[in-house]
């Protein structure tokens, strides 16, 4: 039987170029991408996406839209690594951890579309503690996230390593209108019934990311504490190889957070820091955005989708 044919779509980008070095020496796949005189073909990128195992989109949402509209063949599996189909009630959400049972979900996928960097961070500290009601569904959730700058494409990378580096920002707080594009998939795939608040910004280092969410422990229910929500997360990922979640005691310790910590990894780890004194939690994410964020979770995802064909 033939290794699965595998169609990158938009392996010159900063997460199609990681998914095609991720893959690329590995002999139980066959990969094929677009030629350069080809990439604005809409003709050969239909004959190839048709004749492919399973297509991975890196690609502008309404390219990804287009390329998936352009699907005739009904034997065709898609990872869409855009947010043009992170909330779409007919795809299934690449978070593997999520829930126990999201992983034979995704195995068994026709349609999976890629969690994005920084909702990763968001839905992994979230969806545990709201699933288990320790969070109130309508608590009013605040996330604020640092990205490397390899966040904002190959323009990021170009605007720091390129001939106006020396001009680049060191850091920059961007989305002041408040309705970032990743907002809807964090309340969706988290459970939120609120609109959370995201602040995210970049910094002057290439790729990981730090995500906070700040908590007031007089706004949970009687009981709820640090020590239940590290415990919560504890067990939701007790079996997950892809998630670390820091001890109460190693994370009393912590002065800092290092985004790029767990660069060049695919890991996402968790942390619950706390002041008894002010009642007050800090949730945070520490992972890779290029690893877990982005070209991590795909080749996690398309593992799951070749092991369960």
């Amino acid at each position: 039987m033939a290794s699965p044919l595998i169609f990158i779509d938009g392996d010159q980008g900063t997460t199609g170029l990681q998914i095609h070095q991720r893959l690329r020496d590995r002999t139980d796949l066959r990969l094929i991408t677009l030629s350069p005189e080809h990439r604005k073909d809409p003709q050969r990128r239909a004959e190839i996406i048709n004749a492919c195992d399973i297509a991975i989109l890196c690609l502008p949402d309404q390219a990804a839209r287009d390329a998936v509209a352009s699907i005739e063949n009904p034997a065709v599996r898609v990872i869409d690594a855009s947010s043009a189909h992170r909330t779409h009630p007919d795809w299934t959400y690449g978070f593997a951890e999520m829930n126990s049972q999201q992983a034979q979900r995704i195995a068994t996928a026709r349609r999976v579309s890629n969690p994005g960097c920084y909702p990763t961070g968001a839905i992994g500290l979230l969806r545990p503690l709201l699933e288990a009601g320790l969070l109130p569904r309508d608590y009013p959730t605040n996330i604020h996230a640092v990205s490397g700058y390899s966040g904002k494409g190959r323009v990021g990378v170009q605007e720091h390593e390129g001939e106006g580096a020396s001009q680049a920002p060191a850091f920059q707080v961007y989305g002041l209108g408040l309705a970032h594009k990743h907002i809807p998939e964090i309340q969706q795939q988290s459970g939120l019934m609120e609109r959370p608040m995201f602040v995210p910004a970049y910094g002057a280092f290439r790729q990981g990311i730090v995500l906070t969410i700040p908590l007031q422990l007089r706004l949970l229910a009687p009981g709820v504490d640090a020590v239940r929500l590290h415990a919560c997360l504890m067990q939701h990922y007790v079996d997950a190889d892809h998630v670390q979640v820091m001890s109460m005691q190693e994370a009393k310790g912590l002065t800092c957070l290092d985004p790029q910590a767990l660069n060049g990894t695919d890991s996402l780890r968790l942390v619950v820091c706390e002041n008894d004194e002010t009642g007050q939690v800090l949730l945070a994410a520490v992972f890779d955005n290029l690893g877990k964020g982005a070209a991590g979770a795909a080749v996690q995802n398309l593992d799951l989708m070749v092991a369960g064909t």
